[in-house]
């Protein structure tokens, strides 16, 4: 063959070779108009299985749904689903997608139209009120191995997280945490360690400060006892008013978690949260033994995130079931004099009590910048009836 016509021949080969590909990389390309939207499934019932979703617009009007997993099995077919609704509120489904192959972990939906027929555009989905749930398998729809909250319900990455401290059952403690919604809405997470296995632990938020107490605000999803946690969907108050995430770092509220629905009562765990929660500044002073031998402690005045105080009275000796009546008094303990501020009783038995200080007795407002400089002190009395036995008592402030 002619070495010029060889060269040519090849020149031309190359050349088709070339536009048949970039034809093909094009036609790819052009299959989608380029916007996608990604969430995190994450693993839930223990089951190391975790990936993500991504949803894609295509040219023609329709929706591609990616499923990405790992930790998946050969041989395992994994039902999905996109549901309406928070994945703590649970919902109906919405849309039914491809289910996802075990081998491979992934299974990809085109749609355009939900299962009740009505039609679906891809501007809708990061405005749904929706979440996806994957299954472990068609006879185990119960069993959910990766899920994820989508559209309004995606997680901004803003959360706050307060302590619940133990009360009246020894070992059981933990936290809450509430994480901010696309929205502007909230959920909240509580975990617990110590809770028995099997038992249920009604929660709700209560309006004021845990020393103050108050009426429930919003009920929270009861805690499961094996688990130690619960999981609320929070969008209003049980008044049906609005209560979101901003609402939940600005409220005068508190957080209680009880023993059963039969024993309100006992409070295991128990928190401040917005504007009580405390910024950690304090200041302790020491309430020496006067009149009673043996009872003795300290208080401490600590800061909250809106500037008022929280007053912990701690004794050591007190009897079981006393209760005893504390005040600070206007100038030192050797002058005497007037009660300023009144507190709770310090319950014998515990030898503790809380006072949330907003207040002079008088209505004069008192602030922690104020305690600490304060002309006072602290007396705590044998009971009510016997003021004059004085069994503990200490300077405070600028008499420290």
């Amino acid at each position: 063959m002619n070495k010029n016509l060889f060269s040519y021949l090849m020149i031309i080969m190359a050349f088709a070779a070339f536009t048949l590909t970039s034809c093909g990389d094009d036609e790819d390309d052009n299959n989608t108009t380029g916007n996608s939207l990604r969430y995190d499934l994450e693993e839930r019932t223990d089951s190391d299985v975790s990936g993500d979703i991504e949803f894609t617009e295509l040219t023609n009007g329709q929706i591609q749904a990616v499923i990405s997993l790992n930790g998946t099995n050969n041989g395992e077919t994994h039902p999905a689903h996109i549901h309406m609704n928070s994945a703590a509120l649970g919902g109906d489904i919405l849309v039914s997608l491809t289910p996802v192959a075990g081998a491979t972990g992934n299974s990809v939906t085109i749609f355009d139209e939900d299962d009740s027929g009505n039609a679906i555009v891809f501007s809708q989905i990061e405005n749904l009120d929706a979440y996806v749930n994957v299954h472990k398998s068609a006879t185990e729809l119960e069993v959910i191995v990766a899920q994820a909250d989508i559209g309004i319900n995606e997680l901004t990455g803003e959360s706050k997280t307060y302590e619940l401290d133990e009360r009246a059952v020894d070992g059981i403690s933990g936290e809450v945490t509430f994480k901010e919604r696309k929205s502007g809405n909230a959920v909240a997470e509580i975990s617990l360690d110590g809770t028995p296995n099997g038992g249920l632990h009604p929660a709700h938020i209560h309006m004021n400060s845990a020393a103050e107490s108050g009426g429930i605000v919003l009920t929270l999803t009861t805690v499961d006892g094996t688990t130690g946690k619960s999981i609320t969907e929070i969008r209003n108050a049980d008044d049906g008013t609005d209560f979101n995430y901003n609402d939940v770092l600005t409220s005068n509220a508190y957080i209680n978690v009880h023993l059963s629905a039969t024993e309100l009562a006992t409070i295991v765990a128990q928190g401040d949260i917005g504007s009580n929660e405390l910024t950690g500044e304090e200041e302790t002073f020491d309430l020496d033994e006067k009149d009673a031998p043996g009872i003795s402690g300290e208080i401490t005045f600590a800061e909250r995130v809106d500037g008022t105080v929280l007053a912990t009275i701690k004794l050591d000796g007190t009897p079981d079931g006393g209760m005893h009546p504390a005040h600070i008094h206007d100038n030192d303990a050797a002058t005497g004099g007037p009660i300023a501020v009144s507190f709770n009783p310090v319950d014998g038995t515990t030898g503790i009590s809380r006072t949330s200080l907003r207040a002079l007795d008088n209505g004069t407002a008192l602030n922690f910048q104020s305690l600490s400089i304060f002309d006072g002190y602290v007396n705590v009395h044998f009971s009510a009836n016997d003021l004059a036995t004085i069994v503990a008592q200490g300077n405070i402030g600028i008499n420290d």
